[in-house]
């Protein structure tokens, strides 16, 4: 199995314990000249998610069509492949890495990992988080971030007002970057109103962004999963946007005490 590139779960981790750092270095100063510089449309940002997540898919274990991830998740998200306006499109990557990223083509990608701990409502919360992020255009502020890492990595154009052709060491910079990005607090808080309206506009089980929240908390802790604590500091606290989930869900009168959250003992998808 390939280790995947760099890992970031919008939700609430920021990189992966694999995740390969980036050193900018000098490169800084031209990446903000660059940036201000820089003309960068919709169009843009959807040519190059699609070229970034295009090189994820090729260096990284993706379920095939008949494996229980891909059915699983093909069963959850079947009706919602042209949600919101948007046009989705969904895989599972087979690694053990508890993630999963949207990019502003419509790409939506899930880590097995993942899959393995959550319930179909967790997951439902936690892809409509996801597509939160694409609908609010946060997606593109991170392409354009990454855009502009990969071409002063290699001093090429970084002060253009156009967005040039990469090549393919260009993309793969470009894809790391991308996935080494973080949301901003606000945008991870609308992020997860959005998922709280999906859920609720479909009928889901609200209480299930709770439960998905409560678990990332879980994960966070020293003893669940070293080095989970230092993937969570940068994001907002898993525990408050459970309660922040939970009240919403009271005022709205969807609130079902789900008890005691845990981990599962085994994996929920086989």
């Amino acid at each position: 199995m390939k280790k995947i590139i760099v890992c970031l779960i919008c939700i609430g981790a920021a990189h992966s314990l694999h995740a390969q750092k980036i050193n900018l270095g000098k490169a800084a100063d031209v990446v903000s000249k660059g940036a201000k510089a820089l003309t960068f449309t919709n169009e843009d940002a959807i040519k190059l998610s699609k070229e970034s997540v295009d090189y994820m898919d090729k260096n990284n274990p993706v379920a095939g069509p008949k494996d229980p991830y891909t059915i699983r998740l093909n069963k959850l998200f079947a009706k919602h492949k042209s949600q919101d306006g948007l046009n989705l499109n969904y895989k599972v990557y087979k690694v053990k890495d508890i993630n999963a990223f949207a990019c502003a083509d419509g790409s939506v990608r899930v880590f097995s990992g993942l899959m393995d701990i959550m319930t179909d409502n967790e997951l439902l919360a936690v892809i409509g988080h996801e597509i939160g992020h694409v609908k609010n255009q946060d997606t593109k502020d991170a392409i354009k971030s990454a855009y502009m890492k990969a071409v002063a990595l290699d001093a090429a154009s970084s002060a253009s007002s156009t967005v040039a052709t990469l090549n393919n060491s260009q993309v793969g910079k470009m894809a790391n970057a991308f996935l080494e990005a973080s949301h901003s607090k606000k945008q991870e808080s609308e992020a997860d109103t959005y998922s709280y309206d999906f859920m609720k506009a479909n009928k889901y089980d609200v209480v299930g962004a709770y439960t998905a929240f409560k678990k990332l908390a879980l994960l966070s802790q020293g003893s669940a999963q070293s080095g989970f604590q230092k993937m969570f500091n940068s994001h907002p606290d898993s525990e408050k946007r459970a309660q922040a989930i939970k009240k919403k869900a009271e005022k709205d009168g969807l609130w079902k005490d789900p008890g005691t959250v845990t981990l599962p003992a085994a994996k929920l998808t086989k």
